[in-house]
């Protein structure tokens, strides 16, 4: 085959950021090597795919082979694309019926996955369809009147269509859930059952997920045949995340953030809440700092949700906080920094939320700003995971997670389309959505202009005088926080001991910290 189709396609600029052992350890295969559509491999190319992960080298072969298969491999190692790509390799275009199912857990990892699907397959002539609860179910109608050949949604809107007859699947042979220790959770085993029945029964099935609980077992000896089982986790955590914590008390918290956007180089970051009430409120907070920050959970109307994440893929704000609705699946590689402003208390959680930085073997950072309370979860969570989340140093150094040449880091493919969302719903929980936070004295902060990336700190982006903030306590700190700006990061470093907590075998400097005040 002449490879004179090549040199006709426009490929972006080559991703040079090292990539570690995650991603990289691989058998030295091509995507060429896999026998795919030309204009499948025109796709893959013009996305900046260059070779396969590991994961992609272990699970394309074989389902292409026909085989059902479960995967588990880490976050940001190219599960995606494991999948996406072998759909779009057996889709028949001229088949007016849809040939592929995707279920994911939410509805932005819906959105980013149909992106995926249209950006690899845009020369095949596949129509890929989106559908999530949250929107008006008089849309999906219509568009399913349309050709659809891939249907990527979330559980319940999906049953529901099935349900109305609306979508047919007793002839769709490919079958695929992503995140799949999520989608077999008790909240969602029962409809993913329900919407198998629709299924015919020689369908291929394809599980992927970072993690598989026992609930996955079950579902694979009852629904999966002779499945092809690959596991790529010799380790849980991502090798190039670097791990650090900090002990405040709950009213420092702020103050310590601020002082690591002061301090840090922060090309993006993520910020993890465990309400929804303290993501609003945080939120507010970070824009009377001064920094550019949205906000995202799951009471807020699916429209505005789907800007928010649009435009915080597209780098038009550079902080976002959020609960764990944005834990699963998202891919933003411009994300060098993820923060723990409340500490997760499951593993589970913990692993999905740092490894929305150090995408695709980079490097990225997680900090954990952790309370009294949390002593024990970080041991709990640090023994179940394999890992050592250390005290954080005066300062970081830099090449643990800024890329040498931030302009060669790809943006997510650009969503074409964002579906409409059904307001009612948001109104009748009794959820009044009020907007995105804004600047002070400068309107909305979607109306700044893009990040500069590679710029030195996290530059506040209001103009004129440097900000006030900087000479004393953050406004909206209670009274009692160490005035002025700290010189490193002057918080208790080692939480105190608890239950054998930290191990013995930890030479560190222990500081009793104050009982925590009664309520």
């Amino acid at each position: 085959m002449s490879d004179s189709w090549k040199s006709q396609l426009n490929i972006p600029e080559r991703d040079t950021r090292p990539q570690t052992e995650d991603v990289s350890n691989t058998k030295g295969k091509s995507f060429e090597d896999f026998n795919l559509k030309r204009e499948l491999l025109m796709g893959i190319f013009e996305a900046g795919f260059e070779k396969p992960s590991p994961i992609q080298e272990e699970s394309i072969p074989m389902a292409l082979a026909g085989r059902d298969i479960l995967a588990r491999a880490k976050n940001g190692t190219g599960k995606t694309a494991s999948f996406v790509i072998p759909s779009l390799q057996q889709i028949k275009p001229k088949v007016s019926k849809i040939q592929a199912l995707i279920l994911v857990p939410t509805r932005e990892l819906a959105l980013q996955t149909s992106q995926v699907v249209r950006t690899l397959g845009k020369h095949l002539g596949v129509q890929c369809m989106v559908t999530t609860g949250g929107t008006l179910l008089r849309d999906d109608i219509m568009r399913l009147n349309d050709p659809v050949h891939v249907l990527v949604g979330t559980p319940g809107r999906v049953l529901d269509l099935a349900a109305r007859s609306i979508a047919d699947f007793s002839e769709c042979p490919l079958f695929v859930m992503d995140e799949a220790d999520k989608m077999l959770s008790r909240e969602f085993k029962g409809i993913i059952e329900q919407i198998l029945a629709f299924f015919p029964a020689t369908r291929q099935s394809l599980l992927f997920s970072a993690t598989f609980p026992l609930a996955v077992k079950s579902f694979m000896d009852q629904h999966l045949s002779k499945p092809y089982e690959i596991n790529l986790m010799d380790e849980l955590t991502l090798r190039g995340i670097s791990q650090f914590y900090a002990f405040v008390e709950e009213k420092q918290k702020l103050h310590c953030l601020n002082t690591l956007f002061s301090k840090l180089q922060i090309n993006q970051s993520i910020i993890f809440c465990n309400s929804t009430n303290r993501v609003e409120l945080l939120a507010k907070k970070i824009t009377e700092l001064g920094y550019s920050c949205y906000y995202s959970h799951a009471k807020m109307p699916q429209q505005a949700r789907n800007k928010v994440f649009h435009e915080f893929r597209q780098g038009k704000v550079r902080n976002l906080v959020c609960s764990d609705l944005l834990t699963r699946g998202i891919d933003i590689q411009a994300v060098n920094v993820v923060i723990n402003f409340d500490f997760p208390k499951t593993a589970e959680t913990y692993l999905h939320r740092i490894g929305r930085s150090g995408r695709f073997g980079h490097l990225g950072l997680a900090i954990n700003l952790m309370s009294w309370n949390d002593r024990y979860s970080l041991y709990k969570i640090e023994q179940e995971l394999g890992t050592e989340i250390k005290p954080i140093p005066a300062t970081i150094d830099r090449n643990l997670y800024v890329a040498e040449n931030d302009g060669a880091i790809p943006r997510p493919f650009k969503i074409e389309e964002l579906p409409k969302g059904n307001e009612t719903v948001h109104k009748k929980a009794g959820y009044e959505y009020k907007g995105q936070p804004e600047l002070p004295g400068q309107g909305p902060v979607a109306g700044q202009p893009p990040l500069q990336q590679g710029a030195p700190g996290q530059v506040p982006l209001p103009q004129g005088q440097p900000m006030q903030y900087y000479q004393g306590v953050p406004q909206g700190v209670p009274q009692g926080v160490p005035q002025g700006v700290p010189q490193g990061y002057p918080y208790q470093q080692y939480p105190p001991q608890f239950n054998g907590y930290p191990p013995q075998q930890f030479n560190g400097q222990f500081q009793q910290a104050p009982p925590p005040q009664k309520q």
